[in-house]
């Protein structure tokens, strides 16, 4: 199963134009809802705010090769190991969920694209479209039903959903109707392989189409806000603010100076 395409079966419901189409308009959906969630939380404003603050509160300027090197170890911790998470148990399931979310998408725009009706698609790309679907499954679920905070730390039910779960519950329905469909197709089952085509087509509209209502844009800006971090720890700035006190609470730079909790 790891070797066939699904993409190949799918002209029998739609045209691979039909599908190229939709794929570039998911992409305009999520650089339209990050802008517009950028522009309705003000988050540029903030972050332009903070560097002035940072920059007027540093005691020393930065260069141009210590600045690189702040990005480039932001990269490294902060984005490719999600170092920001301090139980290892959220941290491997974060990078299960990440790192299978970029694999399934960058494989469905090669198939999509390049291999819309070629049943004999590379091996490695079918591969990495199941395995990156599979990963995001084994840590997305993993997640909700043990490590989610209303669950670990606040005795709700696994079933509570509020609006900020909107991401990880269609990005699951993706990836779970995905491996399901493809698998139906494999075997030819016939309606029921249209039948979850058709949610995995509707689950990736909800994940791609809801940007400005959930949790994705945040992955867009959150390194922008840990290298904002690293060069206020770096420039001295950090070392202005007052000492934390019995209660934390918000300084200059709208840091808190309270010890990171990730569940």
């Amino acid at each position: 199963m790891l070797t066939y395409n699904p993409i190949a079966d799918a002209p029998s419901y739609i045209t691979p134009l039909v599908m190229q189409i939709y794929v570039v308009v998911m992409a305009l959906l999520v650089i339209g809802g990050t802008i517009l969630d950028t522009l309705h939380k003000k988050s540029a404003k903030y972050f332009f705010r903070y560097k002035k603050e940072s920059d007027a509160m540093a005691t020393r300027r930065l260069g141009s090769g210590e600045r690189l090197a702040i990005a480039v170890a932001t990269a490294a911790h902060d984005v490719l190991a999600s170092g920001e998470f301090c139980n290892p148990r959220r941290r491997l399931a974060h990078l299960l969920t990440m790192y299978g979310f970029i694999f399934f998408v960058v494989t469905t725009v090669i198939l999509v694209f390049a291999y819309p009706t070629a049943e004999a698609a590379p091996a490695w790309v079918t591969a990495l479209w199941h395995i990156g679907a599979l990963m995001v499954c084994v840590g997305g679920y993993w997640f909700w039903f043990t490590m989610r905070v209303d669950v670990a730390a606040e005795g709700h039910p696994w079933y509570r959903v509020v609006r900020a779960d909107l991401f990880v519950l269609s990005l699951l329905a993706t990836t779970t109707f995905a491996l399901i469909w493809s698998f139906l197709q494999w075997r030819d089952a016939g309606l029921w392989a249209t039948f979850f085509f058709w949610l995995f087509v509707a689950a990736a509209t909800v994940l791609f189409g809801t940007v400005f209502w959930s949790k994705f844009a945040h992955m867009f800006y959150k390194p922008a806000a840990a290298y904002q971090r690293r060069v206020a720890e770096a420039n001295g700035a950090m070392d202005s603010l007052p000492p934390p006190a019995d209660k934390p609470a918000q300084f200059g730079l709208g840091i808190n100076r309270e010890l990171p909790r990730h569940y």
